[in-house]
């Protein structure tokens, strides 16, 4: 990780928006107009799906997907002016909202600006045609890295929007980059604007081995953080969708959680999240609507940063598509009053000065933000349990941050909740001792 990464980026909770789904009009001017709302959530940074023109060859869908970028240095103009993005920049700092920007610098549009004027910065084939390393993506073309005059091309373009106020880079596919590219575009943007946070969309394990194997060089995430501030949660994505259908059990996620903890840096940051524009929405994959909240709830209460997908808040089963006007049923936002509550939550000082430990995995999920002189402990009915269950806390009666309702303790039982309660505790209770969970399945022994 970035040596100078505080914890304090740990805290942060984000929102992620497609400016083209998020209104009526799919206009800065829309999102504009909702600000007031999603800082009330809690949100510390808004995170825009990238604004720049979308080139026109090859499209995908009837609008083409916004990762197929034909000019870095301008907005499209489907969402307004540049002036029109920069009163959004000022609007939202004046809320007390950041802003981060989503930045795709492994590929452009077929017919971008950069293939024009550079065609040499481009993977080609055997006839000179730029090439996609990536059959599936169809709609772009792959920059070949590492290319000094390419850096500096694209760290000047990084340098331009934080002189405009961007607060944020999300780096799109992060991993297939080199990692002096990010070395370098961190450094020269803390020339322009000190303390920006970067955000590595880094790549599913699976993924990161298959492309070595092809030749193609790929950063893994213990790379990546050497640059970054908060990496994805993809290295173990594919362990925690399977425990939230039930096709693994949630110990055997629980035990990555723990991996991540050993293998990554002491001050790493990890983006949790449920549900983002590439992956289903939380409603859609859980098998009940108690199990959605109760994962949405751990992830909150997990160690690092936290995301909503705009439309969470709705509770929303769709993933609006990228090809195409797709709008969000909002619904009256349902959901904002609980997703609120998991934004303060992570404001919580145990969640920044505290332990955090994994207690156990069944009936249901527990854990402990511990401090010698109190912190939170949260229980997540994942699996939908019905019931009592076994806690490490002292009998009594404690307040539940989620519900706002009393939880009695009674000879180390309490009831399970229908989703997850977290309750605050005062008492010097002993450090707590995480479960075993052996990390090798030991069944497999002779």
């Amino acid at each position: 990780m970035a040596a100078e990464t505080s914890k304090d980026v740990r805290q942060l909770v984000l929102y992620e928006i497609y400016v083209r789904n998020h209104g009526p009009h799919g206009t800065f001017a829309d999102v504009e107009a909702d600000l007031p709302r999603i800082r009330a959530i809690g949100v510390d940074f808004i995170w825009f799906m990238p604004i720049h023109p979308i080139g026109q060859m090859h499209r995908k869908g009837r609008l083409g997907c916004p990762y197929a970028i034909a000019d870095y240095w301008a907005v499209n103009p489907e969402y307004g002016s540049r002036e029109d993005f920069e009163h959004l920049i000022q609007k939202a700092h004046a809320l007390g909202l950041k802003v981060m920007i989503d930045v795709v610098y492994n590929h452009t549009a077929h017919d971008s600006l950069l293939v024009r004027q550079h065609p040499e910065w481009f993977h080609q084939d055997a006839e000179g045609q730029p090439i996609s390393t990536v059959p599936a993506w169809s709609d772009v073309i792959d920059l070949k890295h590492p290319q000094p005059a390419l850096t500096d091309y694209l760290v000047e373009t990084l340098q331009m929007w934080a002189a405009l106020g961007v607060d944020g880079f999300r780096c799109d596919v992060a991993s297939l980059l080199p990692l002096g590219f990010w070395l370098r575009a961190r450094q020269a943007v803390a020339e322009v604007k000190p303390g920006v946070v970067w955000l590595a969309e880094s790549v599913h394990t699976g993924w990161v081995s298959e492309r070595r194997q092809a030749g193609l060089p790929t950063l893994s995430d213990g790379e990546l953080y050497r640059a970054f501030d908060i990496l994805y949660d993809y290295d173990i994505w594919p362990i925690w969708q399977a425990a939230v259908t039930g096709e693994q059990p949630v110990v055997r996620y629980l035990e990555m959680v723990r991996f991540q903890d050993g293998i990554y840096p002491a001050n790493y940051v990890k983006m949790r999240c449920v549900e983002n524009h590439d992956q289903p929405r939380i409603m859609a994959l859980a098998p009940s609507r108690a199990q959605a909240l109760a994962w949405t709830a751990w992830q909150a209460f997990n160690k690092g940063a936290l995301l909503f997908y705009a439309g969470q808040e709705a509770g929303a089963t769709h993933r609006p598509s990228l090809f195409d006007v797709d709008k969000i049923d909002w619904d009256g936002y349902p959901l904002q009053p609980f997703l609120t509550r998991l934004a303060r939550l992570k404001k919580q000082t145990a969640l920044h000065d505290g332990t955090f430990t994994i207690l156990s995995a069944a009936p249901a999920v527990q854990a402990v933000w511990w401090q010698p002189q109190g912190g939170l402990y949260g229980i997540f009915n994942v699996e939908a349990n019905s019931g009592m269950t076994a806690v490490t806390l002292p009998d009594g009666v404690y307040h539940d941050l989620l519900s706002d309702e009393e939880v009695t303790v009674k000879a180390g039982q309490m009831r399970l909740p229908a989703a997850a309660s977290i309750l605050a505790f005062q008492e010097a209770l002993p450090r707590p001792h995480p479960f075993f969970a052996p990390l090798l399945d030991t069944s497999l022994e002779a």
